[in-house]
Parts: C-alpha cells; structure tokens; sequence
C-alpha cells in the first residue's frame, strides 16, 4: 500500500520520454516504483486524475522569493506551491551580507523548496532604485563565496543585473566576479540583460556552457533581436554552445513580437520562467503556468513546455538526479493540471494595467490564446495540498 496513488492521469515527463495515461505512486515522500506485476495498486490516499496532465512538481528558474527583505519578494508559498510550482530559484533577491536572514526567515520556514543564486552585490535587491552595482565596493567576491559555501545546500549559482540601471557601466566587471564567484561555488551565473552599457553580444560571449541569460524575449533591442527586429547571431551561437536563453518574463522581460520572432527563427528558450514578483503577480506575469500557456499559443507543444519547466531547469541547476523527474526515487513532488479550451487573453510587458494595482488591462496590449494551462492539485515531498487550502504562514 502506497501513501499517494495517482490514476489514470496523462503522464508528461520528458526526463523519461513519457507521454501515456498511466498510474504514479508516492510512498515517504518519494516516487514510488510500481512493479508491472501489480494489477490494482492501493494507497492511503487516491487522487483521480482522469482528464489531467501529471507532471514533475514545476521549477521556476526565475522568481523573487525575499518577502520583507527585498523590493521584490513575494510570499513564496502563495505565489508557487499554491500555483503548481514545488521548487523555485530566487534570482539574486539576497547578496551575501542578507542572505542568512533570507534563509532564516524565507527558505527555512517555506513548503516551496528555494534555491538561491546570491546577487554579486553583497546587498542584494534591497532598495527601490535598483543601483546594486553602481559601486563595485558591493561586488565583493570574498564575501559571496563565504556565504555560499556555507549554504551549498541551497545556494546553485550567482546573479549579476547588468543593466545600466543596475550596474551603469560596471557591467563587464561585475560579471567577471560573478563568474569567479560562481566557479569557486561550482554554480552557473545567471545575467539580467536590457540596456547594458556594454553589448550584450560581448557579455555573452563571457559566459560559460551552463550559464544563463534571462529576460531574453524582452524585445528592446538588445535582447533575442537587435534594433531592427532581426535575430542577433550572437545569441544563435550562444545556445549552440551551451548558454541558456531563459524567458524571466517579469514585468519588463517578455513581448510576444520578441518570442514569435525568435520561435518563427527556430530559438526556443531553453527555461521558462516567470521572473514572479511583488510587481507582476497580478498581472502581466500571474503565475508559472500562464507564463507557459504564452509559449503553447505561440506555438510550442505542451510537451516542450513541460521540459523546458522540469528537467531542464533541474539540470540547469545541478539538481537533475533529484528532481524535474517521476523516476522512481526521485522527490514526490508532481503537478497536476489541466489543460482548458477556449479564448483566453495573455498579456506581455507592453500591457499597462488601467489603474495601480489592478489586474484589468487596455485593450489592443494581448494576443489571444485558444488554450491555457491551469493548476488543480500540488504534491510536494508526498504531501498533498489542495488549491483552496491556505499556505500564507
């Protein structure tokens, strides 16, 4: 007898190639092996699946997880767990001077696993003018190594916002300790990119097989497309050699011209990710899942969605033989979805909400969509939580 038994679902786990209705069992908090010879499994608990999609616990690469310590942060577990994400990322929301308090009060007390890259800017994203790295005094290696190594359980990898908003003209140097930082921590280097003071196509030839760049699809001309709308070729050869184009949808960090463009060119991003935070919640960005939905109507299958969400995150953060997978031994953490028909409206950063704080937006701004992925169950470390319950602590 198992803890969980999931029947009858359609399994899409692209780690394994799967794509079939059948049964998953979860037993103390793992996936469970269901022998073939077992004809009609039991559980404690049964969760009718039929007419659902049932995939690895989804992975946001990208989100904004320092509640009360950064501009950004939202609560995790109402913005995640509660959405079908069983394990994010916060993209440099906490440097290594704030990082124990994140841990302490954030990652430590969440039912959403959070990993961390550390911002190279000790502070991290604390002040509401975004200049992290306008004194290099912030980037300090040292320091950020320290504070990794002692969180290597949590901690895959460092944040560099390079944007001249971010970094003025610092850029090129903030990113070289960002990749020592990273290479002492043996993580991968994530870079906020639009407006660099340096071209992006020198930033990225930089980075390392592994690393990633997000908010890709931002559209401004300096991202996936040049200013004339054409596909830059340095970013084509970047992801020939083993650099992530991430989405980061975030506020600013998606247009569908952008990511039409770019499908249309045969790019697809290598993650999708949300860039969720306190500023997009309500919209544009909402949640991981309408994130997704955008790439399937713009052309994507949702088995390449569901990858892209999964395993491919999972290895990029050196997590692959733990999670982002149903295999046998891996964490119990499964989503549960379903996929609705319909004319749904999707919004990218050139929406602007009619009034602050509103989640209604001005027409002429959205594409419509015929299909939309929308969240019914969570299971995480073999545990169900059901949508209408509360997760806020």
């Amino acid at each position: 007898m198992y803890d969980i038994l999931i029947k009858g679902g359609t399994v899409i786990d692209p780690a394994q190639g799967l794509h079939e209705i059948r049964d998953i069992a979860i037993e103390n908090g793992k996936i469970a092996q269901i022998p073939l010879s077992t004809k009609n499994p039991t559980a404690h608990e049964v969760v009718d699946a039929k007419g659902l999609i049932v995939v690895p616990g989804l992975i946001d690469l990208h989100v904004h997880a320092f509640w009360g310590g950064s501009t950004y942060g939202i609560e995790p577990d109402a913005g995640n767990i509660s959405k079908g994400v069983t394990t994010v990322v916060d993209a440099g929301s906490a440097g290594a001077s704030t990082f124990p308090a994140f841990r302490s009060h954030i990652i430590d007390r969440s039912k959403t696993s959070i990993y961390a890259l550390l911002n190279i800017a000790t502070s991290g994203m604390v002040f509401h003018d975004d200049s992290e790295l306008h004194d290099l005094n912030r980037a300090d290696v040292l320091h950020t190594v320290k504070t990794g190594l002692q969180n290597q359980d949590r901690v895959v990898g460092i944040k560099a916002r390079l944007g001249r908003v971010q970094a003025a003209n610092n850029d090129r140097e903030a990113l070289k300790r960002a990749i020592e930082a990273a290479e002492l921590l043996n993580g991968f280097v994530m870079i906020h990119v639009g407006n660099s003071s340096t071209p992006l196509p020198i930033l990225m030839d930089m980075l390392r097989p592994g690393d990633a760049v997000t908010h890709s699809f931002h559209g401004f001309g300096d991202g996936i497309l040049d200013e004339s709308g054409e596909i830059i070729k340095a970013m084509k050869e970047a992801q020939t050699r083993g650099i992530i184009i991430d989405v980061g949808h975030g506020s600013g960090g998606f247009s569908f011209r952008s990511a039409e463009k770019a499908l249309d060119s045969g790019i697809f991003p290598g993650t999708i990710s949300s860039d969720l935070h306190i500023h997009n919640i309500e919209g544009p960005v909402f949640d991981l899942a309408t994130t997704m939905s955008k790439f399937m109507n713009l052309g994507m299958s949702i088995y390449e969605v569901i990858e892209r969400s999964t395993i491919a995150p999972a290895k990029t953060m050196g997590k692959e033989a733990k999670i982002g997978s149903l295999k046998p031994g891996f964490d119990g953490d499964v989503t549960l979805m379903r996929i609705e028909e319909g004319k749904f409206e999707f919004h990218d950063r050139l929406s602007k909400a009619t009034k602050l704080g509103s989640s209604r937006w001005e027409p002429g701004k959205f594409i419509y969509g015929s299909q939309r992925l929308a969240h019914v169950n969570t299971i995480k470390a073999g545990k169900l939580y059901r949508p209408w319950k509360t997760l806020i602590r």
